[in-house]
């Protein structure tokens, strides 16, 4: 039986037949949920704002796509 590291916590736990994998307990799980519901877990991004440059490409891409 493969055993694999709890993402959570780091402890050991059987992978298969195991109803909280990769997850070692609900307790975990239920962690690892709540941070993303809090938006603890993000993806970095370059920038948020489009630029000048950025609209005119969209814009010109919108208009060769109608034609």
């Amino acid at each position: 039986m493969p055993v694999v590291a709890c993402p959570q916590c780091g402890k050991e736990a059987v992978y298969e037949g195991n109803e909280f994998r990769p997850f070692c307990s609900e307790r975990c799980k239920l962690l690892d949920f709540g941070a993303w519901a809090d938006e603890g877990y993000a993806i970095p991004t370059e920038s948020g704002e489009l630029s000048e440059s950025d609209i005119d490409e969209i814009s010109r891409s919108m208009e060769e796509g109608a034609k």
